[in-house]
């Protein structure tokens, strides 16, 4: 059970009453389930009483809540999201105070949400039109968020967890009953299905992968993919074939707006299962708690490859078996994020690419090596992390490198579960202060800032220079 503190008031109405919402209560059913009349629970939700601990512990019991997901900013339209979008140049005159933030971010969600969604469009309008882009309003170019985007927000908005896809996964996974899954796999998809099976050179599949061919039965494999790869499209095809009915529905159900987005969305959830067929959640949540984490020997257990190992770790959120809530992202060695999931609530930027002082980036000077560093972000919460280089492909001689590094990491109170922390002093720490994107981080004197916080006035002059290139007043 979570510890709960009660040094300070806690206020919690909007998010109390968005979580009656979403469990689909009446306000009368959640006060028999706390032991609180429903006068009490109407003052709570309206912030006329604060909660107490032992609301808080009877939420937790009543519903297997994580007690921290009610102060989660990792939901769309957070604070942090509002934060940057509200860093622009074009809103520099208003100077909206931290305060007002977070509270639309907390009474009124969905408006922040929104708000987030316009400033996206309009970054993506803009970036068009630097490009020579000609925009066309009639087919919504710039009125929804790129496929990919409104994917990672559904994704996120789900806790990275899907009950109904792992159920399917491990029956699926029991059927198989095998040690060797890509054996087993391969005569699943011959016997039930009449697919068969060839990994084909890469001139025949230059661009490609993984293709099914429907009409000839027939699924190829490039011979760039590594075992790990070639089991987890086997995986992949299973998934489709036999929950295709379970993958659309869900798709369906989260109403996607347009038909590349809902692809996009099925392609996700199919991975998601596919990955959930190689690890199923109840063995890999075991191996997972007995070995403290140890990615390497877990990866081993269920031959999987590192990055697919850490993206299954993001995903353990199942009520009553909930394993360590990582964040983890996926960075090549410009920086650029292609992949970002959570488990639990961390102040990824929304807009911009991750802070340089995080030593996922540091990665890259050692391949294939685990790094660790604990992380200081700007509002004093503090987290333990870990990167490591990957390759998600063979690499033909003379080819273009394909290394990306992967950086996971949990709230510092859970770092002595881990291997990874083990000989270090967790108590008193060594803390590496990091932030947002530049032009919304705050933190004086830092050699790595590109640029000033848009909220500040640089301080340049011709008698000093800083540490930072960047200097800029303190208020």
């Amino acid at each position: 059970m979570p510890s709960v503190t009660t040094d300070r008031k806690l206020f919690l109405g909007a998010r109390l009453k968005r979580l009656r919402r979403e469990l689909g209560l009446t306000q009368t059913r959640m006060a028999e389930d706390l032991g609180v009349s429903p006068s009490y629970l109407n003052l709570l939700e309206r912030n006329q009483r604060p909660v107490t601990a032992q609301v808080l512990l009877r939420l937790a019991e009543a519903y297997d809540l994580d007690l921290k997901s009610l102060a989660s900013d990792s939901e769309g339209g957070s604070a942090t999201d509002l934060t940057e979008v509200l860093s622009d140049q074009m809103f520099r005159d208003l100077g909206v105070p931290r305060h007002e933030i977070s509270e639309v971010a907390e009474s009124a969600p969905g408006v922040a949400e929104a708000i987030v969604r316009l400033y996206r469009a309009y970054l993506d309008k803009r970036r068009l039109s630097e490009l020579g882009a000609i925009g066309r309003p009639e087919d919504g170019t710039f009125e929804q968020a790129s496929p990919s985007d409104w994917v990672r927000d559904f994704i996120q908005a789900q806790k990275n967890h899907f009950g109904d896809l792992e159920a399917a996964a491990e029956a699926l996974s029991a059927e198989l009953k095998s040690d060797d899954f890509a054996a087993a796999a391969r005569e699943r998809l011959m016997k039930r299905h009449g697919i068969g099976v060839r990994v084909a050179p890469v001139d025949v599949l230059p661009e490609s992968l993984r293709r099914f061919d429907y009409h000839r039965r027939r699924l190829f494999l490039s011979e760039l993919l590594t075992g790990a790869g070639r089991a987890f499209a086997l995986a992949y095809q299973l998934a489709v074939l036999e929950h295709g009915a379970l993958l659309d529905g869900l798709a369906d159900r989260a109403a996607p707006p347009d038909r590349p987005t809902r692809n996009l969305l099925k392609v996700s959830l199919a991975n998601y299962l596919a990955a959930a067929v190689l690890m199923p959640y109840a063995a890999f949540h075991e191996a997972a708690e007995r070995t403290a984490y140890d990615i390497d020997l877990v990866r081993a257990r269920f031959g999987v490859s590192f990055e697919q190992a850490c993206h299954r770790l993001t995903t353990l959120a199942r009520p009553g078996q909930r394993g360590v809530p990582f964040f983890m992202v996926r960075v090549d060695s410009a920086g650029n994020i292609s992949k970002r999931f959570a488990g639990s609530a961390f102040p990824f930027s929304r807009f911009g690419g991750a802070c340089p002082r995080w030593n996922i980036h540091s990665s890259f000077r050692t391949p294939g090596r685990i790094i660790s560093q604990v992380i200081e972000t700007p509002d004093g919460e503090r987290y333990f992390t870990i990167a490591r280089t990957v390759e998600r492909v063979a690499t033909p001689y003379a080819g273009e490198e394909s290394d990306l590094a992967i950086g996971m990491g949990c709230e510092l109170k859970y770092a002595e579960r881990l291997v990874y922390s083990r000989g270090l002093d967790l108590a008193a720490p060594v803390a590496t202060p990091i932030g947002p994107a530049c032009r919304i981080c705050e933190r004086p004197a830092c050699p790595q800032r590109a640029a000033e916080p848009i909220n500040r006035t640089l301080t340049v002059d011709d008698f000093s220079k800083s540490i930072s290139p960047y200097p800029f007043a303190s208020s």
